[in-house]
């Protein structure tokens, strides 16, 4: 069965340039030009995958998708913001609001389909991959539904961070450089980008409340990468 997706994008030239390229890679494409339209049917009939510009008029694309994350039927759909700022605050905004990667304007249509395929194929391994629940510390993963809490209070990851601490977690005997976890985590090659990852530790960081000068969980291994060091 294919794919779903649904792009908002109020330029309509844009629009149909993704609509066109994702189609022709064998999804099934929705688009919308507002997020109004779009957050109904996504809570009556939740997709694969949701593309959002981040200004759209009325409801703007961080918004909408802190409603989609509010929501307990959609809060795990993987989301990808399209952004005309490239700014490192821009982007940190951007995954803040829930969103599980973000791709700058101007992007080919081959970086978009490669950055669809590889969180399509993250969301389909861990659906099936990860069984046990994990309890470290005073943190709680939930695997079977990838909700994580900390001294039983929720705590809301995107999904790039949630993959982010289970990578961690799962293999906190050792240091993992960050192209294991860039390799792991997005799947594909990220030249170009090479602040995505320390954002997203960045963000994981605040939300389970850890401090990067005097760590309680995430170490951060100066040239090499990262190590989960919580008991």
């Amino acid at each position: 069965m294919k794919k779903t997706i649904f792009i908002i994008e109020d330029d309509e030239s844009i629009r149909e340039m993704i609509k066109i390229a994702l189609t022709s890679f064998s999804y099934a494409v929705f688009a919308f030009e507002n997020a109004e339209d779009s957050l109904e049917a996504v809570f009556e009939n939740p997709p694969n995958m949701l593309i959002f510009d981040i200004m759209l008029p009325g409801i703007s694309g961080l918004e909408a998708t802190k409603r989609i994350r509010g929501n307990r039927k959609t809060k795990a759909l993987p989301i990808i913001l399209l952004t005309a700022k490239d700014t490192e605050l821009d982007k940190v905004t951007g995954l803040d609001s829930g969103a599980d990667d973000y791709i700058s304007k101007p992007f080919g249509v081959m970086e978009l389909a490669a950055r669809v395929r590889s969180l399509l194929r993250r969301t389909e391994t861990n659906e099936v991959g990860q069984s046990e629940d994990i309890h470290i510390s005073d943190l709680s993963i939930n695997c079977k539904t990838r909700e994580v809490t900390q001294s039983e209070t929720p705590v809301d990851l995107t999904f790039k961070e949630y993959e982010l601490l289970y990578m961690l977690i799962s293999n906190r005997d050792r240091i993992i450089s960050r192209e294991e976890l860039l390799s792991a985590v997005w799947g594909y090659d990220f030249a170009g980008e090479s602040r995505t990852l320390d954002m997203h530790i960045r963000t994981l960081r605040q939300k389970i409340n850890d401090n990067a000068e005097n760590p309680k969980y995430i170490k951060t291994v100066r040239n090499v990468g990262y190590r989960f060091i919580g008991d």
